[in-house]
């Protein structure tokens, strides 16, 4: 790249802050807000509105797959988050919840918004990402010179408040601090309409609007940290009530009209976060030294994990603050696909993402971290459990299972808040990525991995069996059935087509035995019976035998035939049950030769084209490379066909 180049990037973001910026007296803000009152705004609607304007939607309740995972709730699903959270919908749709309602000026303005869960599930991330928001929304207008950047509005005496309010078709709240009443009493004779207003912008870094405030121990806790402090120097100048030798620097102070934040907040002592209780219910804060209250506008965020959380409100002197407290559960995720795409979002940042990670590799991390998290149920097995909460079809005797997915997760209140963490999981993938020699990661890498940090790090002995149990048991026989069935489908050449040739096949037959007519062979125009023995070899595969046969030929011609009367495409996927016994079907057919193939160490040549076409199958179609490919097929040698 050019010197030239680098030149343009650089004056084209220069070029981008030039916007105008506005600059004028009181009386010049007053027209402003004439022509467009939506520039005033207190905090919680300024930073509903700015995620909103990113756009949203409301999940339709009547798709069964949404109604399953969001057990029938309206879930409005904001673009903001769309591509940094998954999984966490029912999380962010409560949380806008409560923007709105204080957008609105409903009671929860005047709450403390608590996100509470375990470690890794997401809540410092969540709360990063609004902050971010934050500083992407408009420029609002301050009193110029002010500490807290107040609204200029707080300059119109309460008792022509009503005039002006009704005159510019706005509400009008707060009052000035003691800085910016000083100034205009002495800098401007008590005429407000002169006092300069300006525009500014939100930014943590440059403390305008967002504060953070770390957990500190007893011995380090002040209240300045929050309310800020008396500037000692000023003090020979001017007596201790005069608002000039205040340092308005507190968290409350520099998150006035924005956020403030409190990170693990129930690690600090209940006197610390005394100063809550009137920011929420009062909307004001102390001012240091013997000045009066200052006014707060600002949203509060604040998180912990359960076990501090049990702590403080098992505390019966904790009611007051409890009483200003919405709290709103993060659990882990426990939808297989949402637990999929935070891995493989980590692995795209980071340097690892031009390593060769096979097939599945992430899945089989993910199945592990969401099987930790479920609790046992009677209804079926943990295995089951996952595949129904990601909303996968249960094939069972011909038909799909019904299984009632509110009904597993009202048997386990507040699933999700134990178990492996993300950051566990991300440990054992990177270092299976680091000690590949390959430059590459297979599952079969990943599971070893996490067997191994789990027998390391997991303390509990209870917890570390069950875990173990998990992967050496339930996820290898997983892995291995989906390594065998993959491994019988790339040797059958052409597969798609052949499942849908069968397809075609089973529902000419089965619409002419339902409807008891013959079957025309589309070459040679013959009439014959419907082909009894095909049908039965199909819907053997999964166990509809006997009488229920009748009934499953019926459904899929019912089936198909509402379908294509909608206008829709029919393939050998539409119908869940018939899809999964042709490819049973399919894979029965060649799984003995596939076996031999694979085994065979001293391969005649018809074998060896075979297991050759195989790997450049699992190469081009399955996103395998060579050498991925060989240590799938070994482990499969070894651990699939000991006994074939």
């Amino acid at each position: 790249m050019s010197n030239e180049s680098f030149l343009d990037i650089i004056k084209k973001q220069r070029n981008a802050k030039k916007t105008k910026k506005f600059k004028g007296t009181f009386l010049e803000y007053l027209e402003e807000v004439r022509d467009n009152p939506s520039i005033v705004k207190l905090s919680h609607k300024r930073l509903y509105e700015t995620i909103k304007n990113y756009g949203l939607k409301t999940v339709d309740i009547d798709n069964e797959s949404y109604r399953d995972v969001f057990n029938g709730e309206k879930i409005r699903m904001y673009d903001y988050f769309s591509k940094e959270f998954f999984g966490m919908e029912s999380v962010i749709n409560k949380l806008m919840r409560f923007m709105k309602s204080a957008a609105m000026k409903g009671e929860e303005s005047r709450q403390v918004l608590l996100l509470m869960g375990p470690v890794g599930a997401g809540k410092s991330a969540l709360v990063e990402s609004i902050k971010k928001a934050l500083e992407t929304a408009d420029r609002f207008y301050q009193l110029e010179g002010c500490p807290i950047r107040e609204e200029p509005l707080h300059l119109i005496p309460r008792t022509l408040r009503n005039d002006f309010a009704e005159l510019l078709g706005v509400h009008i709240e707060g009052d000035l601090c003691p800085i910016c009443r000083h100034r205009l009493m002495n800098e401007f004779n008590g005429e407000y309409e002169n006092f300069p207003v300006t525009q500014s912008s939100f930014s943590q870094r440059g403390r305008r609007g967002v504060a953070v405030v770390p957990p500190m121990d007893a011995n380090s806790q002040d209240v300045s940290v929050l309310i800020g402090t008396e500037d000692i120097s000023k003090l020979d100048l001017y007596s201790e009530d005069d608002p000039r030798v205040l340092s308005l620097n507190g968290a409350f102070n520099v998150g006035n009209r924005g956020i403030v934040e409190f990170v693990e907040v129930f690690k600090n002592e209940i006197e610390f976060l005394h100063t809550m209780l009137t920011a929420t219910q009062e909307k004001r804060v102390p001012s240091p030294g013997k000045n009066d209250m200052i006014y707060f506008d600002g949203v509060i965020l604040t998180h912990c994990n359960e076990s501090e959380w049990n702590r403080f409100k098992s505390e019966h002197t904790n009611e007051a603050i409890l009483d200003r407290v919405l709290k709103i559960n993060v659990p882990y995720v426990l939808e297989l696909e949402q637990e999929m795409k935070i891995y493989t979002k980590m692995i795209d940042r980071s340097d690892f993402r031009d390593t060769h990670i096979a097939p599945h590799t992430i899945k089989v991390a993910s199945m592990f971290s969401v099987m930790s998290r479920l609790r046992p149920t009677n209804k079926c097995d943990l295995l089951t459990k996952m595949k129904i909460y990601n909303g996968e079809a249960i094939i069972e005797k011909g038909k799909v299972k019904k299984v009632d997915i509110k009904d597993l997760k009202d048997e386990a209140k507040n699933e999700g808040m134990e178990g492996i963490s993300t950051r566990f999981i991300m440990k054992a993938l990177d270092a299976a990525l680091s000690d590949s020699d390959k430059g590459m990661v297979t599952p079969i890498n990943v599971i070893d991995s996490m067997i191994k940090q789990v027998k390391e790090q997991i303390i509990d002995e209870d917890a570390k069996t069950k875990f173990l149990e998990i992967l050496q048991k339930i996820i290898r026989e997983e892995y291995l059935s989906i390594l065998e069935t993959e491994i019988a489908k790339a040797f059958i050449t052409a597969y798609e087509e052949q499942a849908q040739s069968l397809f075609d096949s089973y529902l000419d037959n089965a619409e002419c035995f339902t409807t008891k007519s013959k079957v025309k062979n589309k070459i040679t125009r013959e009439e014959h019976a419907p082909d009894e023995k095909f049908m039965r070899s199909i819907e053997e595969m999964i166990g509809v035998v006997g009488s229920a046969r009748d009934g499953f030929r019926s459904d899929v011609t019912a089936f198909m035939f509402s379908r294509m009367r909608k206008g829709e495409v029919i393939d050998y996927k539409s119908y869940g049950p018939l899809k999964e016994a042709i490819e049973q079907y399919l894979i029965m057919s060649v799984k003995d030769i596939a076996r031999i193939v694979t085994r065979s160490k001293t391969r005649d040549d018809n074998q060896k084209t075979k297991f050759n076409e195989m790997v450049q199958t699992l190469i081009s179609n399955y996103g395998y490379n060579e050498d991925s490919a060989e240590e799938i097929l070994t482990y499969a040698s070894n651990n699939l066909w000991r006994d074939s």
